[in-house]
């Protein structure tokens, strides 16, 4: 029964990120006032600089849902998010997690399959992937920062860190850095402070070196990990691929996000 529900519910994330008419009037959950408020906000110049290199926060605001895949540890991972309200789905052979905007839980074809920490990796990965859009969250405090030297050039830095109670976990800091000439993302710094809820001071890096144009907005197509020593990037670790991916304005039906039966 659960291995029924599960390639039902890839069947339908599979038809909402590439058919635009999986959804209905009825089931619009974003009020004119959400977006209004987003419009509005206000972001400084050198992070506004960086959205417009990468086709502009406008833009990305027109868009209400990104799928995107790639190989990872247990094969093929199928990530599914409604933009607006993040709800969101990510799907294996073996095991589904999915948020409906107040649970996060988690489906296995077998008992066991999942092994980590659903919570935490519920959205990461989008997060990653939507750089430096997803930087217009609410609730984020921005710094600029001195140039930084990585790999022998240099980039323009900016702090990103959140108000409490914002996101899993609010003490998480990250560091954006950009081309001085050309204002696109290149690398990503990152704290991951989990449940501890205690601020770090040992980042992570990831290098944003490929982007692909979607629907008008330039995506990573690559992320590269690097080893870290003495919080500098040394040498590379791992590359991620990302493929199939989709951003429309499409808003896709709250059901594709639904605790299934089974699922706990």
């Amino acid at each position: 029964m659960k291995k029924q529900l599960l390639v039902l519910g890839l069947a339908i994330a599979f038809v909402s990120c590439k058919n635009d008419t999986k959804t209905t009037s009825e089931n619009l959950t974003i009020s004119k006032t959400e977006v209004e408020a987003v419009e509005k906000r206000e972001y400084p110049a050198s992070v506004l600089a960086v959205m417009n290199a990468h086709g502009g926060l406008e833009k990305w605001n027109t868009m209400n849902n990104i799928c995107f895949a790639f190989d990872g540890k247990g094969g093929e991972e199928v990530h599914t998010v409604s933009l607006k309200n993040r709800k969101s789905k990510i799907e294996t052979d073996n095991w589904t997690i999915g948020s409906d905007g107040e649970t996060i839980w988690v489906l296995e074809n077998e008992e066991g399959s999942y092994k980590g920490n659903a919570a935490f990796y519920n959205n990461l990965m989008f997060y990653f992937y939507s750089m430096p859009f997803v930087l217009s969250d609410d609730g984020i405090v921005y710094t600029d920062m001195p140039q930084k030297e990585l790999e022998g050039k240099m980039y323009n830095a900016t702090k990103i860190s959140f108000n409490d109670g914002v996101g899993y976990s609010s003490t998480d800091d990250y560091i954006l850095f950009s081309d001085p000439k050309t204002n696109q993302m290149s690398w990503l710094a990152y704290t991951a402070t989990g449940a501890s809820k205690t601020k770090s001071d040992k980042f992570s890096y990831i290098k944003y070196g490929e982007w692909q144009n979607v629907n008008g907005l330039q995506l990573p197509e690559t992320l590269t990990w690097y080893n870290v020593e003495n919080n500098e990037p040394k040498d590379k670790r791992n590359d991620l691929v990302f493929k199939k991916v989709t951003l429309t304005e499409t808003i896709i039906d709250d059901s594709v996000f639904a605790k299934p039966e089974g699922a706990k």
